[in-house]
């Protein structure tokens, strides 16, 4: 009888924690980041600092941002297709403050080789996600 409620148990758990996960909308945030990225695409390395998260531009200077991305992306050449390999809700990660982030990577094709583009949207204070994060590997 135990290993019956233990079962239960579980599978309530396990149905609770998946409610949970499907109740978040992500669109906007991978909606942001695409916008963000193409925005990257097109050599807009400066705007796309403006539309950063706060906590970006408090962190890195325009000028430190703009020579960072240029010299990531332009051994790579010109992005071609990107396919969604993970979308991720997440509250909390490692040395960020807490808040609603969702952690996108893409596998990406371009020109010269492909990676995997991890981008981070968080929520902010006004309701708009913005990028908070983005890493090439």
């Amino acid at each position: 009888m135990k290993s019956i409620h233990f079962i239960v148990a579980l599978a309530i758990a396990v149905a609770v924690s998946s409610g949970q996960a499907e109740d978040v909308d992500t669109l906007p945030a991978q909606r942001e980041a695409l916008a963000w990225l193409d925005n990257v695409d097109a050599g807009g390395y400066g705007s796309s600092w403006e539309d950063a998260a706060a906590v970006v531009r408090k962190q890195v200077t325009r000028e430190n941002w703009e020579k960072a991305l240029a010299s990531v992306r332009a051994p790579l050449g010109m992005a071609g297709p990107r396919k969604i390999r993970s979308v991720t809700y997440a509250r909390n990660l490692p040395n960020a403050p807490e808040g609603e982030y969702v952690v996108i990577q893409y596998d990406t094709l371009f020109e010269r080789r492909g990676a995997v583009e991890t981008v981070t949207p968080m929520k902010e204070a006004d309701g708009r996600w913005r990028v908070s994060g983005y890493c090439i590997k």
